[in-house]
């Protein structure tokens, strides 16, 4: 069934590390040798050796309105005859920060960078340089990308390999980076009590989805946003997931919160690799060259990463229903999982916000890492296979958040449902 992809593995990891270009799609987690992809369209991906799948990781978030989107691949074909790169400015640039700016709330600025990691390591440098503190708060689970600082506790392919030192991350930089359980309030607190004057910012994914999908509990953002004030503290919101995902204006939008400064990811770009940082001006004025805080890039602000994405934000900004429809989708899809869980006595809780959700099988409620780490991952290795065997394409680990597109059909929900009754009977029985 998978011939060509083990050929293309083994060639891979004479190589590649590992075979892959970035850990989770190693298949360490869940077991077995990973799927090379040949090609993909709406929700479905189509493997070397021809087999199609339901997709629910759409490049982990950013292929919302489904593969190979006509508008964006129109739009890539004709900018790209006018070139590739040109490391100079472009019209296009302010056009595509305007835009943002209009969508999101609470930004003022924008700065164009080349992937989520870059956004996060940035807008945490401005933070430093902008209140004059070095510390600063992150959560166990969440995952800010790969720049040493955001590494120690972090979730997603960390977790996922379970690797708990990381080499090359020297002490004094972990030093810096003080970590709280997600969710939990009185830990920051207590962080915050136990360096004064010291913290320049808490980092934080709004809604989780790199240790699944878990939700922020009733008053836990508020509360953290009542103590960044108190103690002047700057609030990041990682929304390289749920930036122009839970919402037209994100989870700032979606959860009535505001940040002082917010990072994105892929969904910018249609699915290229870019990302960005934005805040309000007081503190993107810090950046060079207007300020001492020095940030560059030579690709920052590729037009063909620009083009992609303008024309996928100015879709998602043109039809708002789209996030209605893709809720409504989740939702059904929650439903019938729940349903096929319970009628086969299998425990288990299916968190879910917007088009983002995922599995856990557990007796307890997933709110945090620990929770997440708890849970029966064994059986969601099964899980896994069996569903890919039925041709459905989840993410390879438990601690990943599922993304729906809105090419998904009811015809797809539906096989989607069936799968996972046919997989559950399998591995149950």
């Amino acid at each position: 069934m998978f011939t060509n992809s083990q050929i293309l593995f083994d060639r891979a990891r004479q190589v590649i590390p590992g075979g892959v270009n970035s850990p989770v799609r190693a298949f360490k987690s869940v077991g077995g040798s990973p799927i090379f992809m040949k090609s993909a369209k709406g929700a479905y991906m189509y493997d070397a050796d021809g087999n199609a799948y339901i997709d629910y990781i759409n490049s982990w978030g950013p292929m919302i309105l489904g593969h190979a989107y006509e508008p964006v691949l129109k739009a890539i074909q004709e900018y790209a005859a006018y070139s590739t790169s040109f490391g100079a400015p472009t019209e296009l640039e302010i056009k595509m920060a305007e835009l943002i700016i209009s969508m999101v709330p609470n930004i003022d600025m924008v700065r164009m960078v080349n992937s989520g990691t870059e956004a996060c390591m940035s807008a945490l440098r401005v933070a430093r340089g902008f209140t004059g503190r070095n510390k600063f708060i992150k959560f166990e689970g969440n995952y800010h990308g790969h720049a040493d600082s955001f590494l120690v506790s972090a979730g997603s392919g960390v977790a996922t390999l379970d690797i708990q030192s990381i080499p090359g991350v020297t002490q004094a930089v972990a030093n810096d980076t003080l970590t709280a359980p997600y969710n939990n309030l009185p830990a920051v607190q207590q962080l915050i009590a136990d360096h004064p004057d010291s913290i320049a910012a808490i980092i934080v994914e709004p809604v989780a989805g790199n240790m699944g999908c878990i939700l922020p509990q009733a008053g836990f953002l508020e509360g953290l946003r009542a103590l960044c004030d108190e103690h002047g503290i700057l609030l990041i919101l990682d929304e390289v997931m749920t930036g122009f995902r839970l919402a037209r204006g994100g989870a700032q939008e979606r959860l009535n919160i505001k940040a002082d400064l917010v990072t994105f990811g892929k969904i910018i770009g249609g699915g290229m690799p870019v990302g960005a940082f934005a805040g309000r001006r007081e503190i993107m004025e810090w950046v060079a060259p207007v300020g001492k805080v020095y940030q560059a890039g030579t690709l920052s602000g590729n037009p063909i990463a620009m083009i992609a994405g303008y024309t996928m934000l100015s879709t998602l900004d043109n039809n708002p229903g789209i996030y209605e429809e893709l809720e409504q989708k989740a939702t059904y899809l929650v439903d019938g999982l729940k349903k096929v869980f319970t009628e086969a006595g299998i425990v288990h809780q299916v968190n879910q916000l917007g088009s983002m959700m995922s599995v856990h099988f557990a007796e307890y409620p997933i709110i945090d890492f620990s929770a997440a780490a708890g849970a029966n991952n064994e059986l969601f290795k099964r899980f896994f296979h069996a569903m890919l065997e039925r041709g459905v394409y989840l993410p390879p680990s438990a601690f990943e958040s599922w993304f729906l597109c809105n090419a998904l059909t009811q015809e797809d929900l539906d096989k989607t449902i069936a799968a996972a009754k046919e997989s559950i009977a399998v591995i149950a029985g």
